[in-house]
């Protein structure tokens, strides 16, 4: 991959002038962080102390506990359990495919407040005062090991292992379509640099908590299937939530179960919130586009994989859209 010289280039010179221009940064990802967000949020908490900068880490929601493992993952705090009494000037978000996504964070930010904006997702607006956008990137982790490697700072297996994770967690298990050479080769050298690249794989994608297994048993119980078996679907209720035991995280994957089967084109997760509103998480074997399915909802994502929400009740949100995605794949 050319950097310098390029536009891609440009940005990661625009970035790390960006960081290295102020003192004091928030730093936040979008709401429900998973492995990217989280890994990407202490890899920005890590660079900015290499360049003696100081930085607090906030998102509307908790950390996984599963990734309590990353290096300051404690420092991320949960606004709706801790909210500051002071607002920032200096943002960072990372991961975040739209400025909806920072969530209630939003509320920490100063008038005429100065954002740097971190992402991979190309329905990504570029909504920074700087951007550092690469849409063909497997992860936003991705994205920081270049920005690293431009910046000229050794890795420590304390941040290889935060840029291993991002890569591991947004590819399947380097099986996903995005894993791509340049990929493999950051892989390699993060491995080089003394991650545990088996412990993470058997952490992160091979071990099940109970009230995982428990809500995957209710969602595979409803899975359903259109006539011509190219879109499956399943869905999800706040009381399966309670009755298990399980939290957000534990869903994530589930959407694959429904896109895994044989023959489906589009595979799709219906969880209704505490609210009535009903989320939708879609995955694409590649004949329609489900950003595009989703921006339509008001959402966005990537062209295999993304999401919105949908308003109850949650047999009419299903019908709704799926009769969209038949409509998209009739298309093709």
């Amino acid at each position: 991959m050319t950097i310098r010289g390029s536009e891609y280039g440009r940005m990661l010179e625009d970035a790390l002038a960006f960081l290295k221009a102020g003192d004091d940064y928030l730093v936040v990802s979008h709401v429900q962080p998973d492995g990217d967000a989280v890994s990407s949020t202490v890899i920005v908490h890590w660079l900015l102390e290499k360049l003696g900068k100081r930085a607090v880490l906030f998102n509307e929601g908790r950390v996984p506990p599963r990734l309590d493992y990353l290096r300051s993952s404690d420092l991320i705090v949960n606004l709706s359990e801790n909210k500051p009494d002071r607002l920032y000037g200096r943002i960072v978000t990372v991961d975040c495919a739209d400025f909806r996504r920072v969530g209630r964070v939003e509320e920490l930010f100063e008038a005429g407040y100065a954002l740097l904006n971190i992402d991979h997702h190309p329905t990504n607006d570029a909504f920074g005062s700087a951007n550092l956008l690469r849409f063909d990137a497997a992860a936003t982790a991705e994205i920081l090991f270049d920005l690293i490697d431009y910046a000229g700072i050794p890795l420590d297996v304390e941040v290889a292992t935060a840029i291993y994770t991002g890569l591991l967690t947004d590819t399947g298990g380097f099986r996903y379509s995005n894993t791509t050479a340049h990929v493999m080769a950051i892989a390699s050298k993060l491995l080089e640099a003394g991650v545990d690249g088996f412990g993470l794989a058997d952490h992160l994608l091979e071990k099940m908590s109970l009230p995982q297994l428990r809500v995957l048993q209710r969602g595979l119980s409803r899975l359903a299937l259109s006539e011509d078996g190219k879109i499956g679907w399943l869905y999800i209720e706040p009381a399966d939530m309670a009755e298990t035991g399980a939290a957000g995280e534990d869903l994530e994957g589930l959407v694959n179960y429904a896109r895994n089967i044989e023959g489906v084109e589009v595979g799709m997760l219906f969880k209704v919130t505490e609210s009535g509103e009903v989320k939708v998480s879609l995955r694409s074997a590649g004949a329609a586009d489900v950003a595009a399915i989703a921006q339509s909802f008001g959402g966005g994502g990537h062209v295999r994989a993304a999401g919105c929400r949908v308003d109850g009740p949650i047999q009419d949100a299903m019908a709704t859209v799926v009769d969209v995605v038949r409509k998209a794949l009739d298309a093709v």
